[in-house]
């Protein structure tokens, strides 16, 4: 195992859930968070709770909701090393007077002394459908660096190989690389979706999961390999699902001994998975 990993299982002591490639703490973000060492972490992903009445948030007024936010994500920046970087997916709430599906962006994005280098937007087909507006069908994920001039960012992992073109050549060069192209700042990456009949292969028992599929995205494009990677809002796993595909580490923090539980269930089911593709 990591040995941060090592360390921050000697703060907190014992984990709810951990494997070869790290653990979850069934522990509040802030109090697990405030225990911890300077520059402990990697990189940082999550998709916190947005503050529109999930089974697993407490509402709050809108602000007590951004002083919560920038408490935590605060704690975030302080135990990110020099390069390392913080990747956070927010969606949209109502706030009342003002706008029916106003971003969190809007409201989170200068909250801490992390850099922001780039705005995605992430475009899923599957959603509500609305009469009165029009049916929603993105997110966006905050890329945030610790240092803008030094940052991890490793292009060719993750370039679409989807191009229209890939023959095509200037003064006798290809145009293109021929891993393919830059996915650009807009990702078409489908939702985890629930139902008797298109429910995703991945389904947990959360009724809001994170692709894999755009975690990997981040974790291969924004990390490096042996890496430790933290989800201070753990939810089902998803973060650390990638992680263990990836080759990186994870550190998680759930509230919900449910959550925990489930990605508990998930996470050892896909390690016992592995283990047996190793020994076949």
């Amino acid at each position: 195992m990591n040995n941060k990993l090592e360390l921050i299982k000697e703060v907190l002591g014992t984990p709810y859930y951990e494997c070869e490639f790290g653990a979850i703490f069934n522990i509040d973000c802030l109090k697990a968070m405030r225990a911890l060492p300077d520059g402990i972490l990697d990189s940082t992903f999550t998709s916190p709770p947005y503050n529109i009445g999930k089974e697993y948030e407490k509402v709050m007024s809108l602000d007590d909701y951004v002083l919560w936010s920038s408490e935590w994500m605060n704690e975030v920046y302080r135990l990110t090393k020099k390069d390392g970087s913080f990747w956070l997916n927010v969606g949209y709430l109502e706030v009342p007077g003002k706008g029916k599906c106003v971003p969190l962006t809007y409201y989170l994005w200068n909250l801490t002394n992390f850099y922001l280098e780039q705005e995605i937007v992430w475009n899923y087909g599957a959603g509500v459908a609305c009469k009165k507006r029009l049916s929603p069908r993105n997110e966006k994920i905050l890329w945030f660096v610790k240092d803008e001039k030094e940052y991890t960012f490793n292009l060719d992992p993750i370039r679409d190989p989807d191009v229209k073109y890939p023959n095509q050549k200037k003064n006798g060069k290809l145009r293109c690389n021929t891993l393919g192209k830059n996915p650009s700042d807009v990702w078409q990456i489908a939702k985890v979706t629930s139902g008797k009949n298109r429910s995703s292969v991945e389904r947990a028992a959360h009724p809001a999961q994170t692709p894999t599929d755009l975690i990997d995205r981040i974790l291969l494009g924004g990390t490096n390999a042996g890496e430790l990677i933290l989800d201070p809002f753990m939810g089902s796993g998803s973060l650390a699902s990638s992680a263990i595909k990836n080759g990186r580490y994870f550190i998680g923090f759930e509230i919900s001994e449910q959550y925990c539980e489930t990605a508990a269930i998930r996470l050892q089911a896909q390690m016992d998975e592995l283990n047996s593709r190793l020994f076949d």
